[in-house]
């Protein structure tokens, strides 16, 4: 299979220099110009793993403009608000053969994505694996090789021939694939563990292993999953684990998986980037909405992050000199009352 990652950040570097170390053809398509630029001036992209060993691996590069669409699996890997652009500009290559795999954070991409594609030709997934984009040119794979695991479902929820082989080159490729016929509780379950990790890690500016901890993470992460799950049992939607294995899933990842790890929520945040967060505990919050069930825990979170979006943001200085302005403008207008 010949494979194309449309969205060469973080996530999708990752995905495919581990996919062409084992052997397969890949192509990167990107729209950040600088990424395209800079990996086609250093002849490839610079991987380190756990800020270690970092050497040049040479991939092809392309902007969505000049690619043909001679690959046969798209994997599409961006963030959720600048997905309609990069479809939209990669169009003209599409074609009726493609199969589209995302394993993006949060929802709201397949609703995009089945504007381009049959829904038999969707594979949505998640990925349990961290990596940080360093800068243009530059990521940094965290964990051991090997490390973090992928699940992947049909939209059809009916494996064919093409996902049982998309699921053996991920294996060849030790990404450690699992296939599931529970399309949208696969999809939720990552949705759920980044509603509280994500964000509370986003929150605080912490670590994973840090944020574990803490003497408080399991009540607030037990109130995040149990409202997230509340919500999923009243839109029917059945997960892949239950409440305890959730939890669970938070503690082991955290300790052991991705200790060092900043979720990538943080990065957005910490680069200046908009989060995610809408369609991670916003989409918890909204589905629940309408069930007429107030998952506020998730909402108050998501009003919280955007504060913290506003506030990294907010030019404290020149409020302060505005406040002065103003205060001695006042203190001139009173003099001139009382003369």
């Amino acid at each position: 299979m010949k494979y194309a990652v449309l969205g060469s950040g973080a996530m999708g570097l990752r995905f495919g220099v581990l996919l062409q170390e084992a052997g397969f053809e890949v192509d990167f398509v990107d729209t950040w110009d600088k990424q395209v630029s800079t990996i086609r001036s250093q002849h490839g992209v610079y991987v380190s793993r756990d800020g270690q060993n970092k050497h040049l691996v040479p991939i092809n590069v392309y902007s969505p403009e000049e690619y043909d669409g001679r690959a046969e699996i798209l994997i599409v890997f961006t963030k959720q608000y600048m997905l309609a652009e990069l479809l939209d500009r990669c169009e003209h290559f599409f074609n009726d053969k493609h199969y589209a795999l995302t394993c993006m954070n949060g929802m709201g991409h397949i609703e995009k994505l089945n504007q381009y594609f049959s829904a038999e030709h969707v594979i949505g997934g998640t990925a349990m694996i961290g990596t940080v984009l360093n800068k243009a040119g530059d990521v940094d794979f965290i964990g051991q090789k090997g490390a973090g695991s992928v699940n992947f479902a049909n939209q059809t929820e009916q494996p064919d021939d093409v996902t049982q082989q998309v699921v053996a080159d991920f294996k060849a490729a030790g990404m450690n694939p699992t296939l599931t016929t529970n399309f949208n509780g696969t999809l939720m379950a990552k949705v759920v563990f980044n509603s509280v990790v994500n964000t509370l890690c986003t929150m605080f500016k912490v670590r994973m292993g840090e944020f574990i901890q803490a003497p408080t993470t399991r009540a607030l992460s037990v109130q995040l999953i149990d409202e997230a799950y509340d919500v999923c049992e009243r839109a029917g939607i059945k997960l892949l684990t239950s409440r305890q294995e959730e939890w669970q899933q938070v503690v082991t990842v955290s300790q052991t998986g991705n200790p060092l790890h900043f979720p990538s929520m943080y990065q957005d945040l910490s680069n200046g980037r908009e989060t995610e967060v809408d369609y991670i505990n916003g989409y918890i919050y909204d589905l629940g909405k309408k069930y007429n069930y107030e998952a506020s825990t998730h909402n108050f979170l998501r009003h919280l992050v955007h504060l913290t979006e506003f506030t990294d943001k907010f030019d404290v200085n020149g409020f302060i000199n505005q406040v002065i302005e103003d205060d001695k403008a006042h203190e001139q207008k009173v003099a001139a009352v009382s003369q």
